[in-house]
């Protein structure tokens, strides 16, 4: 892959449908939650794939000394490997492949995908049973979408 024009490509927006949301901080009452937005680490590795080609990029999960798990993205820039690193804890769930997932996405995050997401302005939205109901979802992602023309409007401006 060139180095140029591969951070635009890697940090372009994801259509605002595959952005997951899941709840962050409550209320006191547990009532309304922050959404906090996240891609699904299939986005991830399908960017990577349309961005740098299937060989192009290449990752790597060693153990770091503390024993949290951490994920090495290598992408191959100009004919060198280039490799950025971070690692995540267990999860809730699947708390083994919570780690891997979490780890791949805030590794993929370094070279700049979906590092818009964290732009994004804290809002508290109903909760439904410790979830964000469909309708809330839908919501979201309208929000999200109206969002994200504007802040890459505002970039591409600048």
């Amino acid at each position: 892959m060139k180095s140029e024009g591969l951070k635009t490509l890697l940090a372009a927006p994801f259509p605002a449908h595959h952005i997951h949301w899941r709840p962050g901080n409550t209320t006191r009452d547990k009532s309304k939650a922050i959404a906090l937005a996240y891609l699904d680490s299939r986005d991830v590795q399908e960017r990577l794939d349309d961005v740098c080609g299937i060989a192009g990029w290449q990752c790597a999960y060693p153990w770091s000394e503390s024993g949290r798990l951490v994920c090495e993205i290598g992408i191959n820039v100009d004919g060198e490997w280039i490799w950025k690193a971070d690692g995540a804890g267990d999860g809730n769930f699947e708390a083994e492949k919570a780690a891997f997932s979490n780890a791949f996405k805030r590794c993929a995050v370094k070279w700049g995908i979906g590092r818009y997401l964290y732009d994004l302005p804290n809002k508290f939205v109903p909760l439904d049973n410790n979830r964000f109901s469909d309708e809330t979802q839908r919501e979201l992602t309208e929000r999200l979408a109206a969002w994200q023309e504007k802040y890459f409007s505002k970039r591409e401006a600048e």
